[in-house]
């Protein structure tokens, strides 16, 4: 077997939805799942693209994730709205707060889109870029199952709890995705299960020892970037994405890689502005990358991102084979 199998995005998003299906995700939910699977392999985020669909699919069976829940939606202000997840995948939730979001950011001028009892929500940058694409500035904190000590701790408290940043520009969206983490938890569990090592300085082991083994990473704690400031941060997004949810904060949360225990029941909250009165706003904007772009050795966010999804389109997708298999498996296409 070959170490990598190339799919078309289309191909990978229809293999993916049809496995999610066989194991009794309803359609709607399966494909938005599978969509944004997709996308993040897409751009390379390839924690949280195929080597997701075993640990979800197992806990869609499980039922540890309610792969039937509905989102609901309730308004709490004129310019706040929260969803209730349901146990669900965070996926319909996120695409029903961004059908509702839009509409109430552009009459409002700011919505707030808090979403609660959630699961994990894969790469955000997805999720604000589409805002940017409706001409919208979105902002994203997200939190997980910890998996980051408290600064001079051991113990992990917080999860890597994302940051994604995204705005209109005269040309593409400038879409700005970081986890708090000096990387993304899920790379070291996609290493693991391809049975590789982890670089140095991407985490230390249960001691507080760096280490290179990524089982011996998952069960330490994530190296923070920037520090005891990454922890701070860290703290920041624990009080808007689980404390004003009502969602569990990342030590109570249930993991996101196995099929037993408790739900995740994880938090997502979307800060979104209207920019239109600022008429000149974009030009700005323009103008900022445009100087930044002119100075030497200086590397816009997001460029390389926006060469991967262009390679991806053009050539497909490279795949590990392992990932690939379990996917046919599941959708009995062996």
């Amino acid at each position: 077997m070959t170490d990598t199998v190339s799919l078309s995005i289309s191909d990978a998003t229809t293999l993916l939805t049809e496995a999610f299906i066989a194991v009794g995700v309803p359609s709607p939910a399966a494909a938005s799942v599978a969509g944004a699977l997709v996308a993040a392999e897409a751009e390379g985020q390839n924690g949280h693209g195929f080597s997701r669909l075993a640990d979800y699919a197992a806990q869609a069976k499980s039922g540890k994730v309610k792969a039937a829940a509905t989102p609901v939606l309730t308004k709490r202000g004129p310019a706040a709205l929260h969803i209730d997840a349901g146990l669900g995948f965070a996926y319909p939730a996120l695409d029903a707060a961004f059908e509702a979001g839009v509409p109430l950011a552009k009459e409002m001028g700011i919505a707030v889109l808090t979403i609660g009892n959630s699961h994990h929500c894969g790469a955000l940058s997805l999720q604000v870029e589409r805002y940017a694409e409706a001409g919208l500035i979105a902002i994203m904190v997200a939190n997980a199952p910890k998996a980051i000590a408290p600064w001079g701790a051991k113990e992990p408290l917080y999860g890597t709890n994302p940051i994604a940043f995204a705005t209109p520009t005269e040309g593409a969206p400038l879409v700005v995705d970081l986890s708090l983490s000096k990387v993304a938890r899920g790379k070291v569990m996609a290493a693991k299960k391809a049975g590789r090592d982890i670089p140095a300085g991407w985490a230390l082991d249960a001691d507080g020892n760096a280490t290179t083994d990524a089982k011996a990473a998952l069960a330490g704690t994530m190296v923070p970037i920037g520090e005891a400031k990454g922890t701070a941060l860290a703290l920041m997004v624990e009080l808007l994405a689980a404390a004003l949810t009502g969602s569990a904060f990342s030590a109570e949360a249930g993991s996101f890689f196995t099929a037993d225990g408790q739900a995740p029941r994880v938090g997502q909250t979307l800060i979104v502005i209207d920019p239109g009165a600022r008429t000149d706003y974009t030009a700005r904007v323009q103008g900022l990358l445009d100087t930044i772009a002119q100075m030497e050795g200086a590397r816009l966010p997001g460029n390389r991102r926006r060469a991967a999804i262009a390679a991806a389109r053009e050539n497909g997708l490279n795949v590990p084979a392992t990932f690939v298999e379990q996917a046919r498996a599941l959708a009995g296409k062996n």
